[in-house]
């Protein structure tokens, strides 16, 4: 049953596609399930083929589950999605505007698109190019604006009709760290100002521990571990080791090592680098790092840090989070 407090709902998800001639299908969702709250934002991270795209498509309308609930806004997606639209904003990865128009035109089509008459559209726009502080290029072509200008731009026409919940699917991803922060206070901004429920995929830690008041690490199409990043560090006691060798294979060797280290627990190694778990990082350096002298082992560099994000990714997806650039479309 719906949840008044509860901007969207998702129970058990599940959705394989064909895998074509020769081929098995690829499950995408293997039973997701999570809750946003109305008016925060809620992040959904994840490596490529998490199942993050996927997820954002059936709670759009765009694609429909093989089994499961999802709601939004109180409705149902698979029995009413012409209602479900009319209360959404979408962003994708894709870029949303024509390239060919203005950004004003850009603004008050989607207005006009979604039922506003072009008074209101015109006035809409206005204000929105203001918001975004993109007044000053509003007539001219949206192919001379820069890549930040026009995920600006992207995010305004997801806010035309004033959704009440905005689906953002990696906003930031290709942007320059200035326009990334812009975005970033923009997307802060939706949340405390206009009261408005943001569901936000990223695959960048920061930006993630940056704006989600709540999140979930999703990995092979399932939510392994949810909260909010502070609740997720806290719960990993102790500090983070961090190793690095000149290669994988001293790394391997390396792993054996700190096992044997007194308050030293889970080291895995990723690649050349080894990370692990210590009551106390600073007790613990001078014994590692006469565990891997032992050894016969040369460590590029040893660190000791406070738990991370990354940290909790390493804990429940069993290797380490790595930023990509793009996700897959079968994500």
């Amino acid at each position: 049953m719906p949840t008044p407090d509860l901007a969207v709902q998702v129970h058990d998800l599940h959705k394989t596609y064909p895998g074509g001639r020769g081929h098995d299908p690829v499950p995408a969702l293997a039973g997701l399930g999570f809750a946003v709250e109305r008016g925060t934002v809620y992040g959904l991270l994840g490596p490529n083929g998490a199942g993050k795209s996927t997820t954002v498509r059936i709670l759009t309308t765009l694609s429909r589950a093989d089994s499961g609930v999802a709601r939004v806004a109180g409705l149902d997606v698979a029995v009413d999605p012409a209602a479900v639209r009319r209360r959404i904003g979408l962003v994708s990865q894709r870029p949303s505007s024509d390239p060919m128009a203005t950004g004003r035109e850009n603004l008050v089509l989607a207005g006009r698109l979604q039922g506003l008459t072009r008074t209101d559209a015109t006035a809409r726009a206005a204000r929105l190019l203001d918001r975004f502080r993109l007044t000053d290029a509003a007539d001219r072509l949206v192919r001379t604006w820069s890549g930040g200008m026009s995920r600006k731009l992207d995010v305004a026409i997801g806010l035309v009709h004033r959704p009440d919940v905005l689906f953002l699917d990696e906003p930031t991803t290709g942007l320059d760290p200035e326009a990334r922060a812009d975005m970033w206070a923009e997307i802060a901004r939706l949340s405390v100002d206009d009261e408005m429920t943001v569901l936000l995929t990223t695959h960048y830690l920061d930006e993630a521990d940056r704006l989600a008041s709540r999140l979930a690490i999703v990995d092979r199409g399932r939510v392994r571990v949810e909260g909010s990043p502070e609740e997720l560090k806290s719960e990993l006691r102790g500090d983070t080791l961090q190793v690095e060798l000149p290669d994988s294979d001293q790394a391997a060797r390396a792993c054996a090592v700190l096992a044997g280290v007194a308050g030293v627990t889970g080291p895995v190694a990723d690649g050349a680098v080894v990370r692990a778990r210590a009551e106390s990082g600073a007790r613990s350096i001078p014994a590692l790092m006469a565990g891997l002298d032992a050894a016969g082992l040369s460590p590029v560099s040893a660190s000791v840090s406070r738990p991370s994000l990354d940290d909790v990714y390493l804990q429940h997806v069993g290797r380490a989070h790595r930023s990509t650039e793009r996700d897959e479309e079968v994500a």
